[in-house]
């Protein structure tokens, strides 16, 4: 398997982050994790909004300060992105968690989430988070397993109002062996 790493998203990257949102489109369903959506934004005003995140003294109102990863390999190919918040407020610890995160579809089902999850818990480490929650849906098999295979310890099921249930997973950072 390929080398991969996390990278704090640039200017270089805009091909590859069209490239990706492109897929991501075409091919349907939920992109995750959802601040990588640029919505109206070109790349770069993107780009300075996911900056202003990561310090809680530029971050958007409403929002908790964060770090958001892309997964590249060597080929600078961004195969997933990861969001990393510093903290939860009362809708991150009902169904959000510190991290979302996601695979582009063509390159899932390679270990990529698995991989992405345990760089992310030691970015956690670093920057002194010592309990991180990450949640999934309950459908979603997938993440389940990733969660799992990083140390998640499953706490319960959250119902939303939509109906959906959402499981909440905790890891204990200091535990792992990274």
């Amino acid at each position: 398997m390929d080398r991969v790493y996390l990278v704090l998203p640039s200017e270089e990257h805009e091909a590859a982050y069209i490239n990706m949102m492109n897929e991501w489109i075409n091919v349907g369903g939920r992109i995750y994790p959802g601040v990588i959506k640029r919505r109206e934004m070109d790349y770069i005003t993107w780009l300075n909004y996911i900056k202003s995140c990561r310090n809680k003294d530029t971050c958007p109102s409403g929002y908790v300060s964060s770090d958001t990863y892309f997964l590249i390999n060597s080929d600078e190919k961004i195969l997933g992105a990861i969001s990393i918040r510093h903290y939860l407020n009362d809708d991150l610890l009902s169904t959000g968690g510190h991290i979302g995160y996601g695979i582009r579809p063509a390159e899932r089902k390679k270990g990529y989430a698995k991989m992405m999850l345990k760089m992310a818990l030691e970015k956690c480490k670093e920057i002194g988070i010592k309990r991180v929650l990450v949640t999934c849906d309950k459908d979603n098999i997938a993440s389940a397993r990733t969660i799992l295979a990083n140390g998640g310890i499953l706490e319960n099921e959250v119902i939303e109002e939509d109906g959906n249930i959402v499981q909440r997973y905790w890891i204990n950072v200091p535990n792992l062996n990274l």
